[in-house]
């Protein structure tokens, strides 16, 4: 329910945002998130405030009563949705955008599934699955150990931060045959939804997108092309397209 003018400029504070989960982010990406994340605190508390003097249909208001429900002191619920709705907007903005992105490069980068998803639309959950194990949007994910304990013969220390590199992950040999060959038709393996107890709730919300997306393309466009080589924003955590322009094949 947010307003349609403001989301080009969360899109943007979105980009700013995460570069404080970078692998190695520098001085001046986490001033830029350091200002992004104040932007947005304040976008969204205010929002809350909104939200609760006038309640209607959309998520923050049920969060508001949801947390109401379970927290007496006011200021504390309306700091966690605040949390919440934070958090919604950079789990799935950040992610799922560069998601439909690369997989739209893929599908242009091999124009011969273009004519197999137009023909057989049952073959697009596969080429979105094998777009997420080619390249995930996300290919580093940073935890912090919560205690001492040995990892493949590697020793990590309570409180260090630990690097998972996913999409070295997604191109283990070990794990998948001719790693480095995109193949829609393999079985469907990857983490770049994660696991466990931190399996990404949006996964079915974003493969649907990402289905609706490419069963549109090749069933109402001939076929695109890449007009140039697209650019890459510089980033290793997140991967993100700087530009996919197209051109009608």
């Amino acid at each position: 329910g947010l307003p349609s003018a403001d989301l080009p400029r969360l899109r943007d504070l979105t980009h700013d945002q995460v570069f404080t989960q970078e692998l190695l982010p520098s001085a001046s990406q986490l001033a830029l998130s350091d200002t992004a994340t104040a932007e947005l605190r304040s976008y969204f508390t205010d929002l809350v405030h909104q939200r609760r003097a006038r309640p209607g249909d959309d998520p923050v208001s049920r969060w508001i009563a949801t947390w109401d429900a379970m927290e007496p002191d006011r200021d504390k619920a309306d700091e966690g949705v605040y949390f919440l709705a934070l958090f919604v907007l950079l789990a799935a903005l950040e992610t799922t955008a560069n998601m439909l992105s690369t997989t739209v490069l893929l599908l242009v980068e091999h124009p011969e599934w273009w004519e197999k998803l137009a023909a057989d639309p049952g073959l697009v959950p596969g080429f979105v699955e094998e777009a997420l194990r080619y390249d995930a949007p996300t290919h580093v994910i940073s935890r912090v150990a919560a205690a001492d304990c040995l990892l493949d013969g590697v020793e990590i220390r309570k409180d260090e931060m630990v690097h998972l590199m996913v999409g070295a992950a997604h191109r283990d040999p070990a794990r998948h045959s001719d790693p480095d060959r995109f193949d829609p038709l393999r079985t469907p393996g990857h983490l770049a939804f994660s696991g466990g107890i931190h399996y990404c709730l949006g996964a079915p919300l974003a493969r649907m997108e990402a289905h609706v997306l490419l069963r549109q393309l090749v069933g109402r466009l001939p076929r695109l092309a890449l007009a140039h080589p697209p650019s890459w924003a510089p980033r290793v955590a997140f991967r993100r397209l700087l530009n996919l322009d197209v051109t009608l094949a």
